[in-house]
């Protein structure tokens, strides 16, 4: 019977990635030139423990490649927060919820011009211990699966970026119309 099933399975897998192939469907990470340009990217990070996790889960996520000139570089600025989840009669924390918020910019190599923003927001949650140790390990763990989920995040965004077509024309920012009826910008007259 298990023949029959995995038989099966390898025909529905087959004819799903027929369906797919005919509607023109291109996965993330097949479209030209996104995975070398995400191994071209240098990730600088703050010089805390998250923020050298956040850099080496990067790293591991753009399969950085250390003997190729980078093409890009990343900036990271981080804000890291803990709140007090599942309080106990005591009045002390039982578990934490460990938010990690980090904006990026990605810049071109050698000119330095930014030609990519974000923002990303990574929750996990953790149990606190009583054994100081045990809380300590707990932290530390749920510091590293934050930066994780975070860094692929970040990934995704980047990835969908070049996937999609990064811009190769500089575009002028956009200019708004004067205020009509002698207004100012916020809609209020100016009292000439």
């Amino acid at each position: 019977m298990a023949p029959v099933r995995t038989f099966l399975a390898i025909g529905a897998a087959l004819s799903t990635s027929l369906l797919l192939g005919g509607c023109g469907f291109t996965p993330l990470y097949a479209a030209p030139g996104v995975n070398s340009k995400l191994a071209s990217i240098t990730v600088t990070a703050p010089q805390n423990r998250t923020g050298f996790l956040l850099r080496q889960h990067l790293d591991d996520a753009f399969a950085k490649d250390h003997n190729a000139p980078a093409a890009y570089t990343m900036r990271l600025a981080m804000s890291e927060a803990r709140y007090p989840r599942g309080v106990r009669t005591d009045n002390v924390a039982s578990r934490y919820e460990y938010v990690l918020t980090a904006d990026y910019t990605l810049a071109t190599v050698p000119s330095g011009e930014i030609v990519k923003k974000g923002r990303v927001r990574a929750e996990v949650t953790y149990d606190s211990p009583d054994q100081p140790y045990g809380a300590i390990a707990e932290e530390q763990d749920a510091a590293d699966r934050v930066a994780q989920e975070a860094a692929r995040r970040i990934q995704l965004e980047v990835a969908a970026w070049l996937a999609t077509g990064e811009p190769h024309s500089k575009t002028a920012p956009k200019v708004l119309p004067p205020p009509a009826n002698n207004a100012t910008p916020t809609g209020l007259p100016t009292g000439d």
